[in-house]
């Protein structure tokens, strides 16, 4: 035994790392749960994107991209506030989702507490 060295410290010889590594982007790509996860995480935060201008920017912050599934999307909020404004300009969200070649068949206004 090693003088001054802790049993504990010596292990067997570590095996050498597979040349194949992944990030995590492309391992979710590889799986095609992930893969479509990740599409509509994708598909939700372009449409954010393009009906920010529309947004008055004091609420931006409150505003989160959430779920798109089967052509429905949500609209994450952090306050019954926020909700009420973007509830008047829906129409106007579903006409800049429509120029922009994003159109859903409808937008839901989900309040919830942030964590």
């Amino acid at each position: 035994m090693l003088s001054g060295v802790s049993p504990w410290l010596i292990s067997a010889p570590m095996r050498p790392r597979s040349q194949h590594q992944f990030s995590l982007l492309q391992a979710s790509e590889n799986h095609p749960g992930l893969a479509k996860l990740l599409t509509q995480h994708r598909d939700s935060s372009a449409r954010l994107k393009a009906i920010q201008p529309l947004i008055p920017a004091a609420l931006r912050p409150f505003v989160k991209s959430g779920p798109l599934e089967d052509g429905a999307w949500c609209l994450m909020l952090t306050n019954n506030t926020t909700a009420a404004k973007l509830r008047q300009l829906l129409p106007a969200f579903e006409a800049q989702l429509r120029v922009s070649g994003l159109e859903v068949s409808s937008i839901r206004l989900k309040v919830s507490r942030p964590q």
